[in-house]
């Protein structure tokens, strides 16, 4: 993958291949990690793109996307590995028949989860952490040793280590503070929503032929939401499917429900005429 994104230029290339269109920022930071094989924290609001980073840079480059979605209670056996419980008992019971049950903690009983598989994949892999700030404290230490060797131990098994370090990036919408060993082990980014024009610019990458004074009605009432003081602002994938909304039904009131998702924000919308106009 270093060879194919050797220059910031080439990063922001493959990513928009995809339709992602990213800033020489954000394609420095991409193209930074790739180079000194060093995680990318991306923190931003809700729906700012972040997980899509990583989706494009693995569908631009041929590379397996592996994602891991933090929650709040996730531990190794979500994240590293676990055993096939039930096999294992089919093993044990046929074994009472006179067959030979095998080592029960053996890779023939091993469930592989998302960093494990990671490490053992042969060929390059955008391993995405997803939304570290909902996993607790004790992950994190888990996953900052992660990182550091990018390795585990399976007691069972003994250590795996990654042939080929994968490509990491981390999401965090910013629900609570990240601890600063985790930040300074990774390169950091913040996304924040696009500006008008380049959201247009995006829409019209996303939705090929759409009509320009659609978009651009759509991309204004989007400015106008985020001005207000709403539990959840529309994101950029919440643009675009409005846009195709409104491509179907001329009614912006009306479709108002694809970009907000809360009553209350409903209701402090329409009370405000906030989109007159528009």
């Amino acid at each position: 993958m270093n060879e194919a994104l050797a220059s910031v230029e080439a990063v922001e290339r493959a990513l928009a291949s995809e339709g992602y269109l990213a800033d020489r920022a954000l394609s420095l930071s991409v193209s930074l990690a790739i180079a000194l094989e060093q995680p990318l924290l991306l923190e931003g609001e809700a729906g700012v793109g972040k997980t899509e980073v990583a989706r494009a840079l693995a569908a631009a480059t041929g590379a397996r996307l592996i994602r891991l979605q933090c929650h709040e209670g996730i531990d190794l056996h979500h994240a590293v590995y676990d055993w096939d419980y039930a096999r294992q008992l089919l093993a044990l019971r046929a074994a009472e028949g006179g067959a030979d049950p095998g080592e029960l903690f053996s890779r023939r009983f091993l469930i592989r989860r998302p960093l494990l598989e990671a490490l053992e994949h042969d060929g390059d892999v955008v391993l995405l952490i997803d939304e570290i700030d909902r996993a607790d404290d004790e992950f994190e230490a888990f996953l900052l040793e992660f990182l550091a060797d990018f390795a585990v131990t399976v007691p069972e098994l003994g250590t795996v280590k990654a042939q080929r370090a994968p490509t990491v990036i981390l999401t965090s919408n910013r629900t609570r503070e990240l601890h600063d060993a985790l930040k300074r082990r990774c390169l950091y980014h913040w996304i924040d929503y696009p500006a008008p024009e380049r959201e247009r610019e995006i829409v019209h990458a996303r939705l090929p032929g759409v009509d320009a004074l659609v978009a651009g009605r759509v991309v204004e009432a989007v400015r106008r939401l985020r001005a207000q003081p709403l539990y959840k602002p529309p994101g950029v994938g919440e643009t675009i499917v409005w846009v195709r909304a409104l491509l179907r039904v001329d009614d912006l009131d009306g479709t108002l429900g694809t970009a907000l998702k809360v009553r209350e924000d409903l209701d402090r919308v329409r009370e405000g005429r906030v989109l007159e106009g528009v």
